[in-house]
C-alpha cells in the first residue's frame, strides 16, 4: 500500500516539474466578466491564446495577457533545457474565484440607501506541454 502511494507521488510531482502556474489575487474586475474572457482561452494552444487576448476588447483581457505572459515565463524559467516552440505550451487550466467585495452605500429617493456591492477576483493559470 505505501510503495504504491509512493509511486503515485513521485508521478505528480514529474507532472509538476513540466508545469507552470502564475495567480493573480485581488483583481477589481468582476468574477463574471473575467470569466467571459477565461472561457475563450481555457485549452488553446499559448500563443493563439495571446493572440485572442490582444485582440479582444473587454477590459478584462488586458490583466489576462499579462498573466499569460507571466505563466510562460515562469514555464521558461523552469524548463531552461527545452525549447517552448517544440514543446507546444497549452492553457491547460484557468480558474477565477471571487475574491473580496467592498461594500458601499449609494444614495436613494425618499432616505434610502441602496448596497452596492464592488466585486473582485483571483485568477490562476496552470500552463503545461501538450502530451
Amino acid at each position: 500500500m505505501g510503495a504504491r502511494k509512493r509511486l503515485k507521488a513521485e508521478q505528480l510531482k514529474a507532472e509538476k516539474s513540466t508545469m507552470a502556474i502564475a495567480k493573480l489575487n485581488g483583481s477589481p474586475i468582476a468574477p463574471r466578466k473575467m470569466r467571459m474572457v477565461a472561457d475563450l482561452i481555457r485549452g488553446e494552444e499559448v500563443n493563439k491564446a495571446l493572440n485572442i487576448l490582444q485582440h479582444n476588447s473587454k477590459f478584462a483581457s488586458k490583466s489576462l495577457e499579462k498573466l499569460l505572459r507571466s505563466a510562460i515565463a515562469n514555464w521558461e524559467q523552469k524548463n531552461e533545457d527545452k525549447n517552448i516552440e517544440e514543446e507546444n505550451l497549452i492553457v491547460k487550466t484557468i480558474t477565477v474565484d471571487s475574491a473580496t467585495m467592498l461594500k458601499r452605500i449609494q444614495t436613494a429617493p425618499q432616505g434610502r440607501a441602496h448596497r452596492v456591492r464592488k466585486r473582485s477576483n483571483h485568477v490562476t493559470i496552470v500552463v503545461d506541454g501538450a502530451k
